[in-house]
């Protein structure tokens, strides 16, 4: 049986074929008591949309996490960044999985700081073993402030 020549390989797995089973917000948003350290979930990230491949959070930037030059530390940054890489998996798998963190590679682009900002993460391939991701990081402006890739390996 052939195949229409626009039609993805049988064997590629595109961002929507995962997400059949995908856990909505509210049930992200009751996950991560569940699963993260108690200091991440102390950051206060909050799961405000989801959609295939996508996942948007809000973070508080609280002062425990701003250090002494005013701006939100890079370390509370990256920390937001892979929890809500995992989140993401999470909701794609619609389980929890265990995974770890293969590679993390921040890029700061400009500070943090006022009250708020936003996270985008986005799945960009998902193999049998390992994933593959972006996100960033909005300031307040919606200004791009921190980018980051990231490889987990699905165990």
């Amino acid at each position: 049986m052939t195949q229409p020549p626009d039609a993805p390989s049988p064997d590629a797995m595109s961002v929507d074929a995962i997400s059949l089973d995908a856990m909505s917000v509210d049930e992200l948003r009751a996950q991560i008591p569940k699963i993260f350290a108690p200091w991440i979930v102390a950051l206060g990230l909050d799961p405000v949309h989801a959609e295939a491949g996508l996942l948007r959070l809000t973070l508080p930037v609280t002062p425990a996490l701003v250090h002494v030059g005013g701006v939100m530390c890079g370390q509370a940054s990256m920390a937001a960044a892979d929890t809500a890489m995992v989140l993401l998996m999470l909701r794609e798998l619609g389980e929890f999985r265990p995974m770890t963190t293969v590679q993390l590679q921040s890029t700061f682009v400009r500070p943090v700081s006022g009250t708020s900002c936003t996270i985008e993460a986005r799945l960009l391939r998902r193999g049998r073993k390992l994933a593959f991701g972006r996100i960033d990081l909005f300031d307040e402006q919606g200004r791009l402030a921190v980018q980051a890739t990231t490889t987990y390996a699905l165990l």
